[in-house]
């Protein structure tokens, strides 16, 4: 999604980037940079907080910058900051972002201080599985997030709905109970998807058996269009047009994000489906609101489900590695994990676990293929496009042939 209109624009921000970290290079030496997304700022500031100073206690006459980031931009002054030789210490990266940068040698190899990390023999496997390039581990696992269906118990209640589903078709004929029941309400949904929300949608696909991508004979093979995989995109499309509404096909998660529709006042959806953590935005309705695992089309089971998460990693071209080893220990500590947990995360290890619905949920997960290039078919939107044409009329088949020849593409550029 980068036009050549704008092409002035990034660099001039990468030229900012790299003159205002030039500026402070000679402070450099004792104070530990440090780069997070604004997630902790709003979310969990004391763990930062807590992390410094058990950081500043330990090494005497250092100081740490923690330089907040957002999604939209972190890695383009991230690139602006490798060219000018000018890294910070230590930097947040979502799992799905590691592996490009780690194939680009940008990150310094952690194999030998596992041992020194908190819980590592007990990360979770998505994270260390991202953390990880051709068996060296270059990033440590920082915390998770599990997606639930997030509902109006008032409304399932009201409908005669009074425990939580345990087959993707009785959660269809619960849906269809609660559809039924609510009237006068516009633009009311039993359940709201966006349509290209490829989080929800390849659960679908790895609950039926199906796969985005194997590695084989030396190169990547594309498996939307296998036989498996087009049956959880079937499933995933007889759901959407039946309880989501069609003007959503071509929207994504976050224009609006689910929990505005749901928490609107009045309330225009009964279930979202998303990370646990939108049980914090449900406006109003926080009283009467529950969650369940999304259950699966077998019986009994719950769906695989996408895990998200970040990893933190220590930039091969910084000088001061050992601090910035140093402070990631006291930052993923099991008392910060922990209190990462109360506010809606996943910890980074299992043995952290209380059994509550986004550890069940975390514990049986999918992940991206770690492709050197799979963050360019992120920003390719190949998989968007693929869902849009699939909830617009093209045949499911054909929609996923055609995405399938778009990551064989990218996935195996040199």
């Amino acid at each position: 999604m980068r036009y050549r209109v704008i092409a002035a624009a990034i660099a001039a921000l990468a030229l900012g980037v790299v003159v205002a970290t030039t500026a402070s290079a000679s402070t450099k030496s004792h104070t530990l940079v440090v780069w997070l997304q604004v997630d902790a700022k709003t979310g969990w500031p004391k763990v930062v907080a807590n992390a410094t100073a058990a950081f500043k206690k330990a090494n005497p006459g250092w100081n740490v910058n923690v330089q907040y980031q957002t999604w939209g931009t972190h890695l383009q002054n991230f690139d602006a900051a490798i060219a000018g030789n000018n890294v910070p210490d230590v930097i947040e990266m979502g799992n799905t972002e590691m592996t490009k940068y780690m194939a680009a040698g940008a990150f310094a190899n952690l194999t030998s201080y596992k041992g020194k990390f908190a819980n590592s023999s007990h990360w979770l496997t998505g994270l260390t599985n991202s953390s990880t390039y051709n068996g060296k581990l270059e990033g440590v696992p920082y915390y998770a997030g599990s997606r639930l269906v997030t509902y109006r118990t008032d409304l399932f209640s009201q409908a005669g709905v009074t425990k939580p589903p345990t087959s993707l078709a009785a959660l269809e004929t619960d849906l269809g109970k609660v559809g039924s029941k609510v009237t006068g309400v516009p633009g009311f949904t039993p359940f709201y998807m966006a349509g290209t929300d490829w989080y929800s949608a390849l659960s679908f696909v790895f609950d039926y058996g199906g796969s985005i991508a194997t590695f084989s004979k030396g190169k990547w093979v594309g498996q939307l269009a296998s036989t498996k995989s087009v049956a959880g995109l079937t499933a995933y499309k007889q759901f959407f047009l039946g309880y989501s509404p069609h003007s959503a096909a071509t929207l994504d998660e976050a224009n609006p994000a689910p929990y505005t529709v749901y928490g609107a006042n009045p309330g225009r959806a009964a279930a979202i489906f998303g990370p646990g953590w939108y049980s914090c935005c449900t406006g109003n309705y926080k009283n009467v609101t529950g969650q369940f695992l999304m259950p699966s089309h077998v019986p009994g089971q719950h769906m695989t489900s996408w895990l998200g998460g970040s990893d933190l990693g220590v930039p091969k071209q910084g000088h001061q590695q050992a601090q910035a080893r140093s402070w990631i220990s006291f930052f993923t500590n099991s008392a910060n994990e922990k209190a990462l947990q109360k506010v809606g995360n996943v910890p980074n290890a299992t043995n952290l676990f209380d059994n509550s619905l986004n550890d069940q949920a975390a514990k049986k997960s999918w992940f991206v293929p770690t492709a050197k290039h799979w963050v360019d078919v992120e920003s390719g939107n190949v998989i968007r496009h693929m869902l849009a044409n699939i909830l617009t009329g093209t045949p499911v088949k054909q929609a996923a042939q055609q995405a399938d020849a778009s990551m064989n593409n990218l996935l195996n550029q040199p």
